[in-house]
């Protein structure tokens, strides 16, 4: 019966308008995949891929085990690791009208419920590039129309399937407990707090927590290193917005003009349909509250607006219907036509960095720091995709001028992971060894074999003598051999020194306890 009702939802005449804007979303995505270069993180994820876990310090398993498959049948471009995240994508497009239908949408409210996701910069954005995130907002909105199922129909084994999705969700990325806690939250200020006494809930909380097992026994095994990573970066590494900021920051990254939406959302799950919705409600408040108390990133609420802007759809819907506010349908779709026009530049990347650039001081915008390091003249998920191959090549230089005993003993020692993967990943054409590195999930793999008598050592910053008072504490003869370059690039890897380091007066296998750095 399920599987007939979701047939007869997904293949229904009214989703036509919704199936073509997934796939514009779709074939845009991946007709620029490649026009800039691989985000800091997906080299980082391709070096996960190589060591398969049930755990990582900074994330779970789920998006590297499906980041291995696919590197396994398409290969390692950078147009195919993006092509699952944009096939999650227009399905979380195709799920939004989903959801409008089950709340009771028509065809306007579904294409416009579609229409709201691709307009989200913030939407578009994540199922641009391989990320936890572009799969979390799936496994969100997934778990939504779930939840709306239910309600609607008052089904209660729907639970297991909610409690499968949520298992799933949390082993691609934590945040996924937000929305458990939210509806939990939601269930018990409400009438629907009787779910609580109904076995199927429960069943469906066994059956999320058998799915995350496995990875919570890897966290116990290794002492619990995601929650010294979450803490760290909450304290240490995340810019500190405060909630008017961080509401601001909501805005701009739905667009303004899903404001409405989105608002309108909420209260139609609060007020309308006599109360059924009303724990759904009390989702978006909660979360908000955890994510501004938990010093969260702005990106970070994005996987909860499908839901709300299939709701805002339906309601708009309902008011426009008599005759005199027709009118409102056309502004409603221009303006968001207009908007996402206007935005699109920032999802996508069909522009030259340098024209991409100018279009931002066109219209007076200044990249936002999410991170306490800064950013310069693009936004940092847009920087994070430059600079990597141009400090490979520059490490590639100073290796090749080692003799080949030398050589055969070398350390590359990198002070990030973004460094770290980038020299396993484009080093292997120079003949570079694996990179070691102390940050997160490259000190749990270990220093290697080699001591490091002979080391090819990253600076901390571009402060030579910062660098050369911490290297001789370690090594007789430190010489400087050259500095990265790449103007595009996250201003802390900008001017890197890079050094080359003999006569360690201990080994790495030595001092790599107590170079831990989780952040």
């Amino acid at each position: 019966m399920a599987n007939k009702m979701w047939k007869r939802d997904v293949f229904s005449n009214d989703l036509a308008v919704p199936a073509m804007v997934a796939i514009l979303q779709l074939t845009l995505q991946m007709v620029f995949h490649g026009n800039y270069g691989y985000f800091r993180d997906e080299l980082y994820f391709i070096a996960c891929s190589d060591h398969l876990d049930l755990g990582y310090v900074d994330h779970p398993p789920l998006a590297i085990a499906i980041l291995w498959v696919n590197r396994l049948v398409l290969g390692d471009s950078l147009y195919a690791m993006r092509f699952l995240p944009s096939v999650a994508g227009a399905t979380v497009v195709l799920l939004a009208a989903l959801t409008a239908r089950k709340l009771g949408g028509g065809k306007f409210a579904q294409g416009l419920a579609s229409f709201s996701i691709v307009a989200a910069p913030g939407l578009f954005g994540h199922a641009q590039l391989f990320s936890l995130n572009s799969f979390d907002v799936l496994f969100w909105a997934i778990a939504s129309y779930i939840v709306v199922c239910l309600l609607t129909d008052d089904r209660p084994t729907s639970w297991l399937s909610f409690g499968l999705v949520v298992g799933l969700g949390l082993l691609n990325k934590y945040s996924m407990a937000l929305l458990v806690i939210g509806l939990c939250v939601g269930l018990l200020l409400t009438p629907e707090r009787r779910q609580f006494v109904n076995r199927w809930f429960w069943l469906g909380g066994a059956v999320a927590t058998a799915v995350f097992l496995p990875h919570v026994i890897w966290e116990i095994a290794h002492g619990f290193p995601s929650l010294e990573f979450m803490r760290n970066a909450s304290m240490d590494k995340n810019v500190h917005l405060g909630a008017i900021n961080f509401l601001a920051g909501q805005l701009q990254n739905m667009n303004y003009f899903n404001a409405p939406l989105w608002i309108g959302g909420i209260y139609f799950f609060y007020r309308y349909h006599e109360g059924r919705y009303r724990a759904l409600a009390w989702i978006y408040p909660v979360v908000f509250l955890i994510m501004v108390l938990g010093n969260g990133k702005v990106y970070y609420m994005s996987s909860i607006y499908p839901l709300y802007l299939a709701g805002g759809a339906v309601l708009f819907e309902q008011l426009v219907r008599e005759r005199s506010r027709r009118w409102l349908k056309p502004a409603c779709v221009s303006s968001l036509l207009f908007s996402a026009a206007i935005s699109l530049p920032f999802a996508l990347p069909f522009l030259t960095v340098d024209h991409f650039i100018q279009y931002q001081r066109l219209l007076g915008i200044t990249p936002r720091a999410d991170e306490k390091f800064g950013v310069a003249e693009l936004p940092q998920y847009l920087s994070d995709q430059f600079g990597w191959k141009e400090m490979v090549d520059t490490v590639a230089s100073v290796y090749k001028k080692l003799t080949s005993e030398e050589q055969a003993q070398c350390v590359v020692y990198a002070r990030n992971y973004g460094q770290a993967a980038a020299i396993d990943f484009f080093g292997k054409e120079h003949g570079l060894p694996d990179a070691i590195c102390a940050h997160n999930n490259y000190w749990l793999w270990g220093p290697g074999q080699r001591t490091g008598n002979i080391a090819i050592i990253i600076g901390w910053n571009d402060r030579l003598e910062e660098n050369l008072v911490d290297l001789h504490r370690y090594y007789e003869y430190v010489e400087l051999a050259a500095r990265t370059t790449s103007r595009y690039c996250m201003p802390i890897e900008k001017g890197r020194l890079i050094f080359v380091c003999k006569g360690m007066n201990t080994t790495f296998q030595k001092i790599w306890p107590k170079e831990r750095f989780y952040i």
